[in-house]
């Protein structure tokens, strides 16, 4: 008997284990296909609050040229989970050139590494391509104001956060856009794009949003 026949005969929470198994089962089952894949998740990185914990170990980013939001990636999803690690034919290595074409939106040749292997795998898109995408994302995608060159301290909520990025982009919506935290400050942006680019809901992201009243972002320096 599958699982999904069991969950019919169970009741109370053993109805609800068996449900939640087949919810896991079914994403499990999907296999991490290159090109196969939902939307693209946006993530772009507070560098402040990244330097304040990685600064010593990331000289590039950290030890020079300040940076506000900077790429973190962009990430394939499924509207459950997301793929990675992709078995692919493609070059797995990324050559210095492509690195230092990428560093002023990523400004972390190990990211940059990372990224692709983890993430760039799993588009179906060639190096090339996949980085060039990068950089068409973070371009349609417009910081407020207030986050280009704080020099102070910064009190805000996630909901503030949100609420600029969602003035200064229009089509973006509440359900397309998430804050990520630490226990005490801004780590991330999370915005959700369409294959081509274009804004859209994305309701897993958006519960896996911060839920902290308050929280700090470091100034650039």
């Amino acid at each position: 008997m599958s699982p999904r026949w069991r969950c019919w005969i169970e009741t109370g929470w053993r109805a609800l284990f068996c449900a939640l198994l087949v919810s896991f089962s079914a994403v499990a089952a999907r296999a991490d296909t290159p090109g196969d894949f939902d939307f693209y998740v946006l993530s772009l990185s507070w560098s402040p609050t990244y330097c304040q914990d990685q600064g010593r170990m990331d000289r590039v980013q950290c030890g020079g040229r300040p940076f506000a939001f900077v790429v973190h990636g962009l990430w394939p999803q499924y509207e459950r989970g997301y793929p990675r690690d992709c078995p692919s034919n493609l070059q797995n290595f990324v050559p210095r050139d492509t690195v230092a074409r990428m560093l002023d939106i990523m400004p972390s040749p190990s990211l940059i590494r990372h990224e692709w292997q983890q993430h760039g795998t799993c588009t179906g898109l060639s190096q090339p391509a996949y980085f060039e995408l990068v950089r068409r994302a973070k371009a349609a995608i417009t910081i407020p104001e207030t986050f280009v060159d704080p020099t102070d301290y910064l009190d805000v909520s996630p909901a503030s956060v949100e609420g600029a990025f969602i003035a200064a982009n229009p089509g973006l919506r509440k359900d397309g856009i998430a804050v990520a935290c630490d226990s005490r400050r801004l780590k991330e942006v999370r915005i959700c794009l369409t294959r081509d680019l274009r804004f859209r809901s994305c309701p897993e992201v958006d519960r896996g949003a911060c839920r902290r009243d308050r929280l700090v972002m470091p100034p650039v320096r």
